[in-house]
């Protein structure tokens, strides 16, 4: 975890878009009916959302070392940026996590280290090697820098449908629904954002009820991005204060999202298509966005092809309601150097 005491802010998001802009794409908005719109994450570049959080970071602390405890697509994103800025990457994975995601971060150079345990003991082996070595640790989300980059795709999602009332957000460490809460402060009106949780891995929704940071047991929920055990500190608060609904979600539903999003031409991985089971269920007054978050490992590939037409109304009606402290940053030169060559490196990288 890296934080001030003080967390991350809409500023921070705006700057991070400012600071990543050339190396990850503004990716589009999908229609999947009259009042459901998916943001294409998936599309991005390394598979998922994570290279937003792992470039802004990564961008903003001087490193010749990086180590980062990931179920796949924050390593993938993680080692995609490591071999473009030329800095040594060390991902620690948990026990159940994707074999093929752990081949993609060998493959992009860097070195994968697997526990035989969950999250918080893939976490505290990568802090520990960061000690070790020196090496400086990228949370997957427990992180304001990361936070804030994941930020930007809500920020996104605000420009390209000013309409929108309703944004769901998978959720697992929590940074990318943190971010959305910081982007959704952006505009005088409110925009309700619910995160979505798998029903055996429910650290937020489980917390704000006891009123509290509150660990659970490992899962083993086929949302594989998003068996977090604890809230991370630095997104806890943001979303304790901004959240307007945290739902959960079963692996059954999870599927029949993943259909639906297939039969629409989006191949979402099973955290990808977590935010959209959650708006199956629970419905949406106005129009809605949801993010799918990643596509690494789904089934059929990542075509974006439409190959079918889906239901003419897919929801039902609504049913209610700065971190370099202690490490050396880099000034503006170095910065706009480090963003050319890695912009370059990443958009050759062939994911």
């Amino acid at each position: 975890m890296r934080t001030t005491g003080v967390g991350p802010t809409l500023a921070d998001v705006r700057l991070a878009a400012d600071r990543i802009t050339g190396l990850v794409d503004r990716t589009p908005v999908l229609p999947l009916d009259s009042r459901v719109l998916v943001k294409a994450e998936h599309r991005q570049r390394g598979g998922s959302f994570k290279i937003r959080g792992a470039a802004n970071a990564m961008l903003t602390r001087y490193a010749d070392e990086v180590v980062a405890g990931s179920s796949g697509n924050h390593g993938i994103a993680v080692a995609m940026v490591g071999a473009a800025l030329g800095i040594r990457v060390t991902i620690v994975m948990a026990a159940g996590a994707s074999d093929g995601k752990a081949r993609t971060i060998r493959a992009l150079g860097a070195s994968v280290v697997q526990v035989t345990g969950g999250v918080v003991e893939r976490d505290r082996r990568a802090a520990d090697i960061a000690s070790a070595t020196g090496a400086v640790f990228v949370p997957s989300s427990d992180d304001e820098l990361v936070v804030a980059g994941a930020g930007t795709v809500g920020l996104e999602v605000l420009e390209q449908v000013p309409g929108v009332t309703t944004i769901f957000v998978p959720t697992g460490g929590g940074g990318l629904l943190a971010g959305v809460c910081l982007a959704a402060s952006a505009l005088s009106r409110r925009v309700r954002v619910v995160g979505v949780e798998p029903m055996s891995a429910r650290r937020y929704a489980v917390s704000v009820a006891q009123g509290a940071p509150t660990e659970l047991p490992p899962s083993m929920t086929i949302a594989d991005g998003l068996r977090g055990q604890r809230p991370g500190a630095v997104p806890w608060p943001i979303i304790r204060h901004r959240v307007d609904d945290l739902i959960g979600v079963t692996d059954e539903a999870v599927t029949h999202a993943m259909g639906v999003l297939r039969r629409a031409g989006v191949s979402a991985e099973p955290s990808g298509a977590v935010a959209l089971a959650g708006a199956l269920g629970r419905g949406s007054a106005g129009r809605a966005v949801v993010i799918v978050s990643g596509g690494n490992g789904a089934a059929g590939g990542s075509s974006t092809k439409r190959t079918e037409e889906p239901p003419a109304e897919l929801l039902p009606a609504s049913t209610g309601e700065s971190a370099c402290s202690s490490l050396r940053c880099l000034d503006g030169a170095e910065e706009s150097r480090s963003r050319r060559i890695a912009a370059e490196a990443i958009r050759g990288a062939a994911l």
